[in-house]
């Protein structure tokens, strides 16, 4: 194993983002007894909720402090991720010492810690919101560099901390300054039983209960009503750290927020807006059989939040956990962007988007059940995939209706997380992924685009981003004030067309446009979830 570390190679610092923002992080726990609960709380033990915010802001006029990638404290991540490689506890305590795993102590990402957030130039003066959760072996941190690069073209992203057990650590705060209490990993099976089942509910649980808790959180931070932020830095520990965000976030307007999420995250953001669109108090009848995993009132502020037109982005779909007996009614039901036509004021599909890795697009059971649950009726029998190359009018057709789906070639579950960045040796040697950089630059511009035809208002994408291509804006129309960007900028990266290298359109049905290579050359590869929670990096 030791062996294999040493060829981890951690890189000392991530590349800048490219959008034309400069972009503040503050991290942030309070008290869930300050917070309305909109369901109740699936564990008394949880006694805080937590998150990162990514958000354009102030330049700064002196030089930064440097934001550590690795959480505090970081010793005990350290050794956290080194057990969830499969390191046993005594083992993990030797690695973590070594100087292959403490240079992750001081890998930085760029961004400015508790920055003055900057005015926004949109038309209501209020940045839009994105909320994002974590995968398993994720934290709010393992995500830095896709979120951080969406929040410099002017969007404000919350990066969720779960504490179900899914991360490798992750620490409750009760008051500032106090030892935290640890919530380690939990080794649950990827195969299905009915104890798997119930595990994996009772950590879906746990999530759509912090999700609806962060959604509260944001509402008071808005409002600028005083909050205990735990984790504000010394002398700040006042119950004003949070100011900054007052008046600044667009999250009252029902549909407003836009949700995201990797792997298991993105199953808990279509369990969380399926559980709360559909809930019992809802004008939808429920079956006796549903036992739901989070039941909002309907008075609850998140009950009129979830519309159709909120805008949904999923990242390499875990669906397992969507198939649990007792949630089978959601799992039957489409996601709520379906339950509208589009029209001016409802944007249909258009709002949802779905990126895979390769690895997941060759997972055939994963991406069979990935399909049914993205598609217009998930209840019925789903085709199996179709070999055959879809037309350009067909492709065109599909960017402009929406909902988008891509892979992008020699892309690894890994590719969608700071992971592939931090680690390119392991990424190129064990899992084929050639560039992971451009693997999330592909992500944030197609989630870039997505959102500006939900009418957001964000940047143009950078020339970087986009590769210095030349692009005719599919209806240039400026949509806010200065750095407000225009709808259809880069409308290539939603086309499908195969103009863009190495970027796999497919639909429902799972046609691929023939300007791709099919590359069925590649042996189909063992279930990713397995390689990287089982252990198995180590015998690499």
């Amino acid at each position: 194993m030791v062996a294999f570390l040493s060829h981890l190679n951690p890189i000392p610092g991530f590349p800048s983002y490219t959008g034309p923002y400069k972009v503040g992080t503050a991290d942030v726990e309070i008290p869930a007894a300050e917070l309305p609960s909109p369901s109740p709380t699936p564990d008394p033990n949880l006694t805080t909720v937590s998150f990162r915010i990514f958000y354009p802001c102030e330049p700064p006029t002196k030089p930064p402090k440097s934001v550590y990638w690795l959480p505090d404290p970081q010793h005990e991540y350290l050794g956290a991720y080194t057990r969830f490689l499969g390191a046993s506890r005594r083992l993990s305590g030797f690695l973590r010492n070594l100087p292959f795993f403490r240079i992750l102590s001081y890998t930085t990402i760029p961004a400015i810690s508790n920055a003055t957030i900057l005015q926004a130039p949109t038309k209501n003066k209020r940045w839009p919101v994105m909320v994002f959760s974590h995968g398993l072996g994720g934290t709010k941190n393992a995500y830095s560099h896709l979120l951080g690069s969406i929040s410099s073209h002017g969007v404000v992203v919350i990066a969720a901390d779960h504490r179900d057990g899914s991360a490798p650590l992750s620490c409750i705060r009760d008051k500032p300054g106090t030892q935290p209490r640890y919530v380690e990993y939990h080794s649950i099976s990827h195969r299905q039983s009915p104890e798997v089942e119930q595990a994996r509910d009772d950590q879906l649980r746990i999530r759509l209960w912090e999700l609806g808790m962060i959604h509260e959180a944001l509402l008071k931070i808005d409002r600028g009503e005083p909050l205990l932020n735990t984790l504000a830095e010394p002398p700040t520990n006042t119950m004003n750290d949070l100011a900054t965000f007052q008046s600044a976030l667009d999250v009252h307007t029902p549909g407003s927020i836009a949700w995201s999420g990797h792997s298991f995250g993105a199953a808990t953001v279509v369990q969380f807006l399926k559980s709360v669109f559909y809930h019992p108090s809802s004008r939808h009848a429920v079956p006796s059989s549903y036992k739901p995993l989070f039941q909002p009132s309907s008075s609850s502020q998140i009950a009129h939040q979830i519309t159709p037109s909120s805008p949904l982005t999923l990242l390499d779909l875990w669906a397992m956990p969507l198939l649990s007996t007792s949630t089978q009614y959601l799992h039957s039901l489409p996601l709520p962007c379906y339950t509208q036509p589009s029209s001016a004021s409802t944007p249909g599909p258009k709002t949802l988007l779905v990126i895979l890795s390769e690895a997941f697009y060759k997972w055939d059971s994963n991406l069979t059940n990935t399909k049914r649950a993205i598609s217009a009726n998930p209840s019925s029998p789903h085709t199996p995939e179709n070999k055959t190359p879809r037309t350009q009018p067909q492709a065109a057709a599909a960017a402009t209706t929406g909902p988008y789906i891509f892979y992008p070639l020699a892309s690894a579950h890994l590719s969608q997380s700071d992971f592939g960045i931090l680690f390119p040796y392991l990424t190129r040697k064990a899992f084929k992924a050639s560039d992971p950089a451009r693997t999330l630059r592909l992500n944030t511009r197609a989630v870039l685009e997505v959102l500006r035809r939900c009418g957001w208002e964000v940047a143009d994408t950078s020339a970087v981003d986009m590769e210095e291509e030349k692009e005719e804006s599919l209806a240039v129309e400026k949509v806010g004030g200065h750095g407000v960007g225009t709808r259809g900028q880069d409308a290539k990266i939603l086309r499908g067309d195969g103009s863009v290298r190495g970027w796999v359109s497919l639909d429902v049905e799972g046609s691929r446009y023939k300007g791709e290579a099919a590359n069925e050359e590649t042996s189909e590869t063992a279930d990713p979830m397995e390689a990287v929670v089982q252990g198995e990096l180590t015998k690499l």
